[in-house]
């Protein structure tokens, strides 16, 4: 339990908002993308993709340095440090004339912000522990799909106003926000007996450390595969609903009701993951997953876009799906190395991301005329997410008999 004089309620709010910023500095782009495109120069639909996904490969690079600091100096100073690279970084995107600036600006954006996202699961695992670790962290994601059910009207909103630059000032005076609440509210979780001194092997130790756990990396390898069939919605979803459907004005409602039944899943698990344990829900979900995106594809295989009202039926069961399995495959994976957790909360972000950058690219690339491609990305890493989800039970089984 918390020992400290923050509420539960604000700790989760605080930690929420942390990791909220990565989120309004992604999904507030989105109704933007082809605005901005235009105006650095992009030749195609796919090239603006690049402007989500190149995000989350400074997202999966920057924790291999703020996870080994984290765990030598704080967590505090770190978030300030990211902070301070994502301000950097916001400029060089406001100012960019190519898409190969804006491409190193989005990347930097996703190192700085790496920070905050990968710190506050340290914070937590700090805190908590086993299911009730999973409790908070599926709370904390309630709050957080706050920002992805909002950021695309927020975003469409300054556009209309103003233009796309005033997307990214309005990320900045967000991130001042969040720097000044850390500052005041949120007391230093790693205590001086519990540093470890920062050396250049540090990162590599805490690597050797972490593959000794089967159950840390096996849950990991199953969130890149998850985490990176969502990249593909979050990079195509504008092209899916503003130019196969038409629906450019209705897209940000659209993509705030597929994330509500993200945050319900993800607030029904906190209710009801210490009763059933996280990793039958995570496992149940899984499987729902991938049952879910196979119909999809049986049905609609070689075939055209189906109602948009279909369309969205599917959609909102596979991110039922995944608000069940974000913050218990997190918690799995963190739940053995508590003794590293800043550590381990850097390399499992930066294997899981890594991961994702690669198949959220090359599965997007096939979504030009139909949302076919995307379901079949579903389908394909679900089940090989299944695969690892059956291995870790035969091994668990065998240890314990």
């Amino acid at each position: 339990m918390l020992k400290n004089k923050i509420s539960q309620f604000e700790f989760i709010a605080l930690m929420a908002a942390l990791m909220s910023v990565v989120a309004l500095a992604i999904d507030a782009l989105l109704p933007a993308l082809d605005i901005i495109g235009a105006s650095i120069g992009t030749k195609s639909n796919n090239e603006n993709q690049l402007l989500i996904i190149m995000i989350f490969l400074g997202l999966g690079i920057g924790p291999l340095l703020f996870g080994p600091i984290s765990d030598s100096i704080g967590r505090k100073p770190v978030v300030y440090i990211g902070f301070s690279i994502f301000v950097i970084a916001s400029f060089i995107c406001i100012n960019a004339q190519s898409i190969e600036v804006m491409i190193v600006g989005r990347i930097l954006q996703g190192v700085g912000l790496s920070a905050p996202r990968t710190i506050s699961i340290a914070i937590v695992r700090d805190t908590y522990n086993g299911d009730y670790m999973a409790r908070i962290m599926s709370f904390i994601t309630v709050v957080f799909l706050l920002v992805p059910i909002i950021a695309p009207a927020l975003g469409k909103l300054a556009l209309e106003m103003y233009n796309w630059e005033a997307i990214f000032y309005f990320q900045l005076v967000i991130v001042v926000v969040v720097s000044i609440w850390f500052w005041f509210r949120q007391p230093e979780t790693l205590h001086p007996e519990y540093r470890i001194k920062f050396t250049r092997t540090l990162a590599i130790d805490g690597a050797k450390e972490i593959f000794k756990f089967k159950e840390t990396i096996g849950y990991t390898l199953i969130s890149g595969f998850i985490t990176g069939s969502f990249m593909v919605y979050l990079s195509t979803s504008q092209q899916i609903f503003q130019h196969q459907y038409n629906l450019a004005n209705e897209f940000p409602f659209i993509f705030a009701g597929l994330a509500i039944s993200m945050g319900a899943a993800s607030l029904s698990n906190g209710s009801v993951v210490i009763k059933f344990g996280m990793k039958r829900l995570a496992t149940i979900a899984l499987y729902t997953f991938f049952g879910v995106s196979f119909l999809y594809v049986l049905l609609f295989f070689n075939s055209e876009n189906p109602r948009i009202e279909i369309l969205l039926v599917f959609f909102a069961l596979q991110f039922f799906s995944i608000g069940f399995l974000f913050g218990n495959l997190r918690a799995l994976a963190m739940q053995p190395i508590a003794h590293v957790a800043g550590i381990g909360a850097a390399i499992t972000g930066f294997i899981s991301t890594i991961m994702a950058v690669p198949i959220s690219t090359l599965i997007g690339r096939y979504v030009n005329n139909t949302a076919l491609p995307l379901f079949i990305g579903f389908c394909i890493c679900s089940f090989i997410a299944i695969l690892i989800t059956l291995y870790l039970n035969r091994s668990l089984n065998k240890n314990i008999s």
